[in-house]
């Protein structure tokens, strides 16, 4: 991988991080998934390294806690939807998909929480924390229709320009 690229997507992973913990009095209201699926349309399955050197510094900054084990495969998992939504155009269509991934945010983490406490743990976990699902999707869905156009357009503008150098 040239420097250039190692540069970028260290950069991106570092500013994905100090955004959320900017946001952090935010309940559940982040810039994360909005940045991940904008990651996965612009770099393909290169996404994966902004995304886990946003993960590494969340582990690295707040230690191991069972919400950052999650974070090891749900950002996959939206990137992967994004990835295949990649042809989408309209910034409705990416708002939805944000959306619905903050509503569903509790549920993909549960199965950490089955494992580590059983069913009844991972249930009780994931209905107690719907009302924060709902923050999330609504967030979601606000950055994302305003955001997430301009973003994929500058992304792509500026990744171009970087790699025809």
């Amino acid at each position: 991988m040239p420097l250039g690229e190692v540069t970028l997507f260290g950069v991106l992973g570092a500013i994905t991080f100090a955004l959320q913990v900017a946001m952090s009095g935010l309940p559940n209201i982040e810039p994360v998934s909005l940045l991940v699926m904008v990651y996965a349309v612009v770099f393909g399955r290169k996404c994966l390294y902004p995304i886990y050197v946003f993960v590494v510094m969340e582990i690295l900054f707040f230690g191991i806690q069972m919400w950052n084990i999650n974070y090891l495969y749900v950002w996959a998992i939206l990137a992967l939807a994004a990835w295949m939504c990649r042809v989408m155009r309209h910034p409705l269509a990416w708002a939805i998909l944000a959306a619905v991934f903050g509503l569903l945010f509790g549920a993909l983490c549960a199965p950490v929480y089955l494992f580590s406490g059983g069913l009844a743990y991972a249930v009780s976990w994931w209905v107690s924390g719907i009302p924060y699902d709902l923050l999330h999707c609504g967030g979601n869905f606000v950055m994302a229709l305003l955001l997430f156009a301009p973003l994929r357009n500058l992304l792509t503008k500026l990744y171009a320009r970087m790699r025809n150098k």
